[in-house]
């Protein structure tokens, strides 16, 4: 026997209508009453029409808001790629996806950009700055039945649906492994950051240092500059750092900023001795890596995560189910020279 929603309704102890607007997601419902709903929906095994759902969908045309900060990072490059071939799959639903983007991490322009298109989108796919008032405005959003996914990086004390990209942590303690293997275990280091406000850039440093104690005395951090994923930053902040430091011998590049740190290293006279760890492999990477002067890189998948954001919130928009957890990992993958270049040409 097929489970209504007025069976729903009577065990809940609620309208028909709120049910209603609990399952099609579409707000102004008091947060515990939804959740009485939706745990009562599950327990009888409610499945919503599916198809009826994709038809007023389609009619709906819903709008995908996205914020990256993607100005000067090439990086995201392939964050959006991904993003359009989810969208380029999702037209015949009427899915629309508008893309707004900014330089670097300041939380009150992150603020703006989403005040500007909040009354006009359905659900939010955000590179979320891990700032009070960003999780306070992610809440807001909820109340008004307008769900966030972080994408990238997550935030913490928020009450976004979930998360979509790599294991941050893990990525960092892969990166300690990777020095330390370079370096014989001893090493003394700088770290060049994108952020500090980026809670991602924050935990490969957290799994870098976790290990280095763990396992790898020798290895001596010296100092830590931020980039704000910004060559011209980068390069000046690690000129800085080079010159206060002539005995640093290697470079833990968290993040964006990766061609500066590299050619503030290459001025200095530093290329021979310096063991340089970095991450994702947009052009200028790659090649700083053919050149041997990255060791090695450590990738994150970007299309796919573009790409599984967006289906995601597809996902929940034509269904209004939680999903089945909330942080969708992408696996790393580590580049070294050999794998990059064909050593028979």
């Amino acid at each position: 026997m097929s489970v209504t929603i007025k069976k729903i309704a009577e065990l809940s102890g609620v309208s028909r209508g709120t049910v209603d607007r609990v399952l099609n997601n579409r707000g102004n419902v008091h947060p515990e009453t939804a959740e009485r709903v939706r745990k009562v929906a599950q327990q009888l095994g409610y499945l919503p029409n599916l198809a009826g759902k994709a038809l007023a969908v389609r009619k709906k045309s819903p709008l995908f808001g996205v914020i990256l900060p993607s100005e000067g990072n090439a990086f995201f490059d392939d964050v959006i790629a991904g993003i359009r071939n989810a969208e380029a799959e999702l037209r015949d639903f009427g899915v629309r996806v508008e893309i707004r983007t900014m330089r670097g991490f300041d939380p009150t322009r992150q603020l703006k950009l989403i005040e500007e298109f909040e009354d006009r989108i359905s659900m939010l796919l955000l590179v979320p700055i891990n700032d009070v008032r960003i999780a306070e405005k992610i809440g807001s959003l909820k109340e008004k039945g307008i769900p966030t996914i972080a994408l990238n990086t997550d935030i913490e004390n928020s009450s976004r649906l979930c998360y979509v990209g790599s294991d941050y942590k893990k990525s960092g303690e892969i990166a300690c492994g990777i020095m330390a293997l370079l370096t014989g275990g001893r090493a003394n280091f700088g770290i060049a950051t994108g952020s500090f406000r980026m809670l991602g850039h924050s935990q490969r440093i957290a799994g870098f240092h976790s290990v280095m104690k763990a396992r790898y005395p020798g290895l001596k951090m010296l100092d830590i500059i931020e980039t704000n994923d910004d060559d011209i930053q980068a390069y000046e902040e690690t000129c800085r750092m080079l010159r206060n430091h002539p005995d640093m011998d290697a470079i833990f590049i968290v993040a964006g900023g990766v061609y500066g740190v590299c050619r503030a290293v290459i001025r200095s006279g530093y290329e021979e001795r310096m063991t340089i760890v970095s991450f994702d492999d947009i052009p200028t990477t790659v090649e700083l890596v053919e050149r041997g002067i990255i060791k090695a890189t450590i990738c994150q998948q970007p299309v796919a995560q573009g790409y599984l954001a967006v289906r995601k919130a597809f996902d929940y928009y034509i269904s209004g189910a939680e999903p089945e957890t909330d942080r969708f990992i992408l696996g790393n993958e580590i580049k070294i020279r050999e794998s990059l270049v064909d050593i028979d040409k």
